[in-house]
């Protein structure tokens, strides 16, 4: 497998979310750091240290396959020459599901590497003051629940 170079933290982040959305493993893995010094935090979950602990996570949430649109909107971006560091509001939701979702604030630590700018860090959780949906929003339908 070759090893993509990813020449700037931006296009690390595209990477990363079109992996999520494509529930590709290898694509997901690509954009991580290649240390077990990296942290993922799924909402809602524990902190995953590593790569195989990171590797896992993914596996799981991918394990039903593609199908997942994320929307990012409010991106800020502070970064120096080794660093960058993203914040954004991730917009999930599921083609055919009209459930309202609330939304996550996701945190992502990029390191300029040997080998182009790789995801250090993942924190991802519901932003606060947007409580889940009701069931009298969705008849028939259970509450809404985070999605990665």
């Amino acid at each position: 497998m070759t090893t993509l170079i990813y020449g700037s933290s931006q296009d690390c982040e595209i990477a990363f979310y079109r992996a999520f959305e494509a529930a590709d493993i290898a694509a997901m893995m690509a954009v991580w750091a290649e240390d077990d010094d990296i942290v993922c935090v799924h909402p809602g979950g524990p902190r995953l240290a590593g790569i195989e602990a990171v590797r896992e996570s993914w596996r799981q949430i991918f394990a039903g396959g593609p199908g997942l649109r994320i929307q990012l909107s409010a991106l800020m971006v502070t970064s120096t020459l080794q660093t960058a560091i993203h914040t954004l509001h991730e917009n999930l939701s599921v083609p055919g599901d009209n459930r309202p979702r609330v939304p996550m604030i996701a945190t992502n630590v990029y390191l300029r590497t040997r080998s182009g700018w790789r995801l250090q860090l993942h924190h991802a959780s519901p932003a606060p003051g947007q409580p889940p949906p009701s069931p009298a929003t969705s008849p028939g339908r259970e509450p809404a629940t985070s999605l990665h």
